[in-house]
């Protein structure tokens, strides 16, 4: 059967170099030669989109990896800096997967820090060079998505009808200094990403756009969040409970709200329990299955894949049906 992933990432090391290291440390990265092993590894075969990453593809049985732009970034500059990167990442990306065009689809790169800008980059991306939306990952200059000045975003993704993968990204260093701080530097890094830190940030994020009404602003916009859904499917209730549409004044509540326009991916997740509570909660057609390559194997994703036991109908959808609906893939 067709499959798709969608939370699969790319970098392009050279472009990274124009980015200042201390910059780079500020936002959370770790440098290389103290990253923790798993993000070592994967920063040796994000650069590459070709042999190696079709051959582990294919021992997979993946038929097409929507490609993003994993690490430091264009967010990280000023606003005439940061559009020219992202402009550029941008045409690299498109070129790599020109090369095999039946394999490879995109997410645009966009520079935050200038959200006109970022607007005019993200129909671009989709007009010209064919991308299915864009990555943001996390926060840019400690603001989330429901500040006033992203809203041309929002609103030109809604316009294009083109999701938005809302990808995590490290907290704000006060965040990461209270919360996860205290630990050897590999530790901190970890547990302040991908083991916590990163998930909890991002359900936030999203509680965030319900909370502030940005969601009932743009109702046709479409958000992916990974990792089976960053928490949301096992707190939604309680979240409702709390959060509910009379204190925020919504017309909608918190659940009507994240199943019409939240999409999860199982990025990074393998394991039963979460699958079951992201389907009981959001419903088969709001899955789509990922991996997260290179910082999950793609290995690791037919194994689960292998034994799951899903209805055949829900299976497709998962496997491919709504990532193709989603994004307008060419099948």
């Amino acid at each position: 059967m067709r499959i798709v992933t969608l939370e699969e990432h790319f970098t392009s090391p050279e472009l990274v170099k124009r980015i200042p290291k201390e910059v780079i440390a500020d936002r959370g990265w770790t440098s290389p030669e103290n990253a923790p092993p798993i993000m070592q590894q994967a920063q040796k075969l994000l650069p590459e989109v070709g042999d190696i990453r079709l051959k582990s593809m294919d021992e997979a049985g993946i038929t097409v990896q929507v490609i993003s732009v994993s690490g430091p970034g264009a967010d990280l500059l000023p606003p005439e800096e940061g559009v020219q990167l992202a402009r550029e990442y941008n045409n690299v990306l498109a070129e790599k997967i020109a090369a095999y065009p039946t394999r490879f689809a995109g997410f645009a790169h966009l520079p935050m820090t200038a959200p006109e800008a970022a607007a005019d980059e993200l129909e671009r991306a989709v007009k010209e060079l064919g991308f299915c939306g864009a990555l943001i990952n996390g926060t840019t200059n400690n603001l989330f998505l429901d500040h006033a000045s992203f809203m041309p975003i929002l609103s030109k993704a809604q316009e294009l009808d083109v999701p938005i993968y809302l990808h995590p990204n490290f907290p704000q260093k006060a965040v990461r200094e209270a919360y996860y701080g205290n630990f050897p530097d590999a530790v901190s890094s970890i547990l302040a990403s991908g083991a916590f830190g990163w998930h909890a940030e991002t359900g936030i994020h999203i509680l965030r756009l319900f909370a502030s009404g940005t969601l009932n602003r743009f109702p046709k916009l479409q958000l992916i969040i990974g990792h089976m859904g960053e928490m949301l499917p096992f707190m939604m209730a309680r979240s409702e409970d709390m959060l509910n549409k009379e204190l925020v004044k919504s017309d909608r509540s918190l659940s009507e709200v994240l199943r019409q326009q939240i999409n999860i991916t199982s990025s990074g997740f393998f394991t039963l329990p979460p699958l079951k509570t992201a389907i009981e909660t959001f419903g088969i057609d709001r899955i789509l299955f990922s991996v997260d390559y290179p910082f999950s194997e793609n290995e690791k994703g037919k194994a689960f894949l292998d034994n799951l036991d899903l209805p055949a109908a829900d299976l497709e959808k998962f496997l491919h049906g709504n990532a193709d609906r989603l994004l307008k893939l060419k099948v």
